[in-house]
């Protein structure tokens, strides 16, 4: 896929991930989430930080500075609407036809530009339905952006559980939604839900 069908993905996907934002309650971000090591602050705080600054930064091919890899994003009260503008900065980035020309460097390793994209998608639409899970939230993923996470979740699978971004994959039948798919190859369980308290 390239980018110029990638980028309407990316900005999709950013949009629902900026409404799920706006729909945590300060009250939930103690609470559990599908990522096992993760409570609901922590993932929002990972979340907020690789797909909208990430996804900026690696467009603009800088680093992170450290003061952003640091920051309680949840800390401060209008988070989620610093979130949306955010994702709305680096969707943009990423709407320069040059930034998809050429390699990006992912933790020392040269990783061509619509990879990167694509694995960033990933994260926008997975953790948002992790975050959506963790604050009893529904989330909706279109067929085309389901099957493309897919894509992505079957190509680099093995990356991400060498370095334990994957739990082991969950038994789904064949026949699952692609999305549903996606979440189980990717070690979640589709059904999972916070317990209420």
């Amino acid at each position: 896929m390239n980018g110029h069908a990638l980028h309407p993905l990316l900005a999709r996907a950013a949009a629902e991930a900026a409404r799920i934002a706006r729909g945590v309650r300060p009250g939930q971000l103690d609470g559990p989430t599908p990522c096992t090591d993760f409570d609901t602050r922590t993932l929002v705080n990972h979340w907020v930080l690789y797909t909208s600054h990430g996804l900026e930064h690696r467009a603009l091919r800088e680093e992170l500075p450290r003061e952003l890899t640091e920051r309680d994003f949840t800390a401060e009260a209008a988070w989620a609407e610093a979130y949306a503008a955010q994702l709305d900065r680096a969707v943009a980035a990423w709407a320069d036809p040059a930034v998809w020309v050429g390699d990006v460097d992912l933790m020392g390793t040269p990783v061509p530009a619509t990879g990167v994209a694509r694995m960033l998608l990933k994260e926008l639409v997975v953790h948002g339905w992790d975050v959506a899970r963790a604050t009893g939230q529904q989330v909706e993923v279109a067929d085309d952006l389901a099957e493309a996470v897919l894509a992505v979740v079957e190509d680099y699978a093995e990356l991400y559980r060498r370095y334990d971004g994957f739990a082991e994959p969950v038994t789904v039948p064949a026949t699952a939604p692609a999305f549903d798919r996606a979440l189980a190859a990717s070690g979640r369980d589709p059904r999972w839900a916070a317990v209420a308290s």
